[in-house]
């Protein structure tokens, strides 16, 4: 199978809510419409479309996980420095995210946190 281009689609329940979390964090807005907004994700520019659930949930022939309560998929987003990962944290808290877990040193070189945004979407930040 060859693809030209990856993306993800996650099921929000409030377009404004979700495009005002992630433009709080400085992700550059990838355009809008009346069922879903969309963002660019690190240097290669990948983009993650966050529809209204109502809208992508039929369209997917079946229900969407509850995220608030269970685990779809979880992205990692690289941060240069450990100071860098403690200024995520405070911005993700300030945009309204809940963090699941402080930065802290975990394993051999490794250094981040896990938050969710207003959604329940999962990230991973860290420092390796």
């Amino acid at each position: 199978m060859k693809t030209k281009k990856i993306w993800a689609n996650f099921g929000v329940r409030d377009l404004d809510r979700t495009t005002q979390f992630y433009q709080q964090l400085g992700f550059k807005h990838n355009g809008a419409s009346d069922q879903l907004t969309s963002f660019f994700f690190g240097d290669d520019n990948f983009i993650i479309h966050f529809f209204l659930k109502d809208i992508l949930e039929p369209a997917m022939e079946g229900p969407i996980i509850d995220s608030k309560v269970g685990n779809e998929i979880i992205f990692t987003l690289s941060a240069d420095t450990k100071e860098e990962v403690n200024v995520w944290a405070e911005e993700v808290k300030k945009a309204g995210g809940t963090l699941i877990s402080q930065p802290v040193e975990f394993g051999k070189g490794y250094y981040g946190f896990v938050f969710s945004d207003p959604d329940g979407h999962k990230f991973n930040v860290f420092h390796m």
